[in-house]
Formats: C-alpha cells, structure tokens, sequence
C-alpha cells in the first residue's frame, strides 16, 4: 500500500508540474475534468449521480468554466441564482423524484467542488500567479505532510477526536509552521524570478500559514461527510489515495484563500 501511496503521489505531484507550468485552457480545461469527476463523486454518495438533478451539476459546472475562459456572464450572482432555478425547476417537475436535501447537495457540489478548484486557475492567472499558485499545494499537501510528520512523533493531544482521532493539535501546529517554513524556502528559491523582497517573502509566508489553517478544515469537511454517508473514500481513482475529493479535499478550500489574500495583498 505505501509503495502504491508513493508512485501515486509521484504521478499526482509530475502531472501538477506540467499542468501549472503550462497554465492557460490546457490548465482550465484540465481543472474543469477534474472538477466534473469530483462531483460524481461527491453525488454519487447522494445517488444523483445520473439523474437530470446531478446533470445540471454538471452542466452548470461547464458554464462556470466556460465564462472563465471568454466572459459572457454580466455577473456570478447571475450564476448561483441561474444554478439554483435550474434545480428547482428540476425539483417541482420530478417531483416526488428527489428529496429536498438531494437537490440541495446539487446545488452545494456546484460551488464546493468547480467553483472553489477553479481558483487554482484563477490564482495562476494572477501577475506573478505562475510562481504565487504554488503556494495552494505547498499549504495544502505540505500542511499534510508536516502534521503527519509531527503528528506521529510527538502528537499527544487530539485535535477532533470523534471525526479523525488520529490528527493532533500537535501536528496541525506542525503543518502550519512547515508550511510557512516550505513558503519560506521557495519564494527565497526563487526570489529573483518572482521579485520579491524580504517583505513580500515574509507576508507570502504567512498567507500560507492562513491557508494552512483553512486548509485543514477542508480535510475535516470531506471526512464528515464521508462519516456521515458511512464510506471510507470518495473513490478510487487514485490509487492509494481514494479518489479526486480525497486527494484534493484541502486544495479546494486553499485555493479560494490564497487567491484572494495574493490578490489582494500582493501587488
């Protein structure tokens, strides 16, 4: 299982690189993919999945990334409303067919899962997004890896013990900190490329420190609703892994953060 967990993570981490670098529609279509592929799974547990609830999840889903690569609608509460519409519309002419909660779930998928990866694209789209969307993986995966790293070793205290019992307050402040630290190396790494001075480094730091933190309520997200629905993984797309919402869980509530800090605070 650890050597399969490996070359997964290897392939995951080699098909980023490509796809980052290359940035533009190849990265916006990609994300769309896998944005489409994640609310499967994610309405698959709900089982709408295949009926005309989970399509227009994904229909709306393909608008929103279609407005991303050639703008056309005259605003995104245009989007969420139009969304909603649809889905209601779909809930009164089935009904008896879905339950409230099913169609609601469709509506959710939609942002949770497209709407909030999409910013992956967004931040790489940014001025200096090409080296600035790096920091969504490096507090996200890196958080990961730190808290687990610092978890086994000395992790005494249970940060949420009937949800994961096996995370400690102890290693998320781990994660934070190796975040931080990881954000720390790479803008010094790339310092002249990026142009950035010692300010910019330090507060590029600490949004990865806040990313880190939202990052691990992202992984707690996919693990109650998976505790609720009685499953171990979304899927098993990735071997090792699970499928695309496992792996991703805490990149798609990253990326929305870290968009909007750079956005915002870097100039």
């Amino acid at each position: 299982m650890f050597k399969t967990r490996l070359l997964s993570g290897i392939v995951l981490v080699a098909l980023a690189l490509v796809l980052i670098i290359a940035g533009g529609d190849v990265l916006l279509c990609a994300l769309l993919l896998i944005s489409l592929v994640g609310m499967f799974e994610l309405y698959r547990i709900l089982k709408i999945e295949k009926g005309a609830a989970g399509m227009a999840g994904y229909l709306a889903a393909a608008v929103f990334y279609a407005d991303l690569y050639h703008p056309f609608l005259p605003d995104k509460m245009v989007f969420a409303i139009g969304t909603l519409v649809l889905l209601m519309f779909i809930y009164v002419m089935t009904y008896p067919g879905y339950r409230t909660e099913q169609i609601l779930a469709a509506f959710f998928g939609v942002f949770y899962v497209a709407v909030m990866i999409s910013y992956i694209y967004q931040t790489r789209m940014l001025e200096r997004g090409a080296y600035v969307v790096w920091l969504i993986f490096l507090c996200s995966w890196g958080c990961d890896t730190c808290a687990y790293c610092v978890g086994v070793l000395i992790g005494r205290h249970k940060m949420s013990p009937k949800l994961s019992p096996k995370k400690s307050i102890e290693g998320a402040v781990g994660g934070v900190l190796g975040s931080m630290l990881l954000t720390l190396l790479y803008t010094w790494i790339f310092r002249e490329s990026m142009q950035a001075g010692t300010n910019e480094m330090l507060l590029l730091s600490v949004i990865s420190g806040v990313g880190a933190l939202i990052s691990m309520v992202g992984d707690l997200a996919a693990s109650a609703v998976k505790r609720n629905y009685g499953i171990k993984d979304y899927g098993t797309l990735i071997p090792g892994h699970g499928g695309i919402l496992d792996r991703f869980d805490s990149v798609i509530f990253t990326a929305p953060v870290i968009y909007a800090l750079a956005a915002y605070l870097i100039k």
